[in-house]
């Protein structure tokens, strides 16, 4: 059974910077039901590796996100997106 909920639109970010500092308020939230969902299906051994490689996949995600947010408090902003260029 799926749970639908109701959610308010999110407004578009055309900041790069703020775009990862929203979507990090999704991810953190997202890998930590991922990994409470992970001791439920241990026994379905399909559904489990299907779900251990997305939330690897997450966890990389997360990281990257976690670590660009923690570089551009270090470097600032400018520096940061000269570096991704």
């Amino acid at each position: 059974m799926v749970k639908v909920e109701k959610h308010e639109a999110r407004a578009l970010c055309y900041d790069p910077i703020e775009y990862i500092k929203e979507d990090l308020k999704i991810q953190e939230p997202g890998v930590e039901l991922l990994r409470k969902c992970m001791g439920s299906v241990c026994e379905d051994y399909l559904t489990f590796d299907i779900l251990k490689a997305y939330l690897a996949d997450e966890e990389e995600d997360l990281y990257w996100s976690q670590g660009a947010v923690e570089m551009i408090e270090k470097i600032g902003a400018q520096n940061w997106l000269i570096m991704q260029m």
